[in-house]
């Protein structure tokens, strides 16, 4: 089953920028497999993925020791600054830093490891009161200060969209986070970087490619529905 729904969507994928006139290679597909057991991860991987998404700390740790060394873990979800720790060794990119207290805190836990942290902005761009994330007008003073944090490397955008049937909806909160990357880059802010814009999850990924995405989370368009502990 795994296979199939892999390969269905790296089908819809090389569709989606087929359309917008776009190269499959620009685009990073990242298999959300939050509450999905190691075996299901396993077949993933088999079929070639490398780049695994986890909302929380505790399965990317649970998880890292269980699977081959050359996957890519990317931490999707909600970071609090005291797990911090527990992940900046592990992971390849942290895509939700919110706040300029979470990348202080990121940054004292890189220092103390010496090491450099790849993160992206987490964008609220639809501002709703249910989700994480910087305004808008909050990104670029947000960035200037993280610009002279030399343990982050800030390589782009992040977006978690409204959840709609029609993904169509979708296209205007994409549209503005590219146009926001755009704006950005063309400030050469030092130390900040405009390459990757992560948008688009299983409803509305061929949306987000055609409006510029660079990184496609999906999860229960490879690994089915969600499954949580009762």
């Amino acid at each position: 089953m795994i296979a199939e729904q892999l390969q269905q969507v790296e089908e819809r994928i090389r569709r989606a920028c087929q359309r917008c006139g776009r190269n499959p290679e620009e685009v990073t597909l990242i298999a959300v497999s939050k509450t999905k057991p190691v075996e299901m991860l396993l077949e993933a991987y088999q079929e070639g993925c490398r780049c695994f998404g986890e909302n929380k700390v505790q399965e990317i740790t649970a998880k890292y020791d269980q699977l081959p060394e050359d996957i890519s873990w990317h931490m999707i979800g909600h970071l609090q600054r005291n797990k911090i720790k527990y992940i900046i060794d592990k992971v390849a990119m942290i895509h939700s830093v919110d706040s300029l207290r979470l990348a202080e805190a990121i940054e004292h836990e890189a220092a103390k490891r010496e090491l450099t942290i790849p993160v992206l902005a987490e964008v609220n761009v639809a501002e709703e009161e249910s989700k994480f994330g910087l305004k808008v007008p909050e990104v670029l003073p947000f960035l200037e200060a993280v610009a002279k944090f030399p343990h982050i490397k800030v390589q782009g955008l992040m977006t978690i969209a409204p959840y709609v049937e029609n993904a169509e909806e979708n296209r205007s909160v994409f549209r503005q986070l590219k146009q926001l990357q755009v704006d950005i880059a063309q400030r050469n802010i030092d130390n900040i970087h405009m390459d990757i814009l992560s948008m688009g999850m299983t409803g509305d990924y061929e949306v987000a490619i055609e409006e510029g995405a660079t990184m496609v989370r999906v999860g229960t368009g490879i690994f089915g529905a969600r499954q949580y502990a009762i």
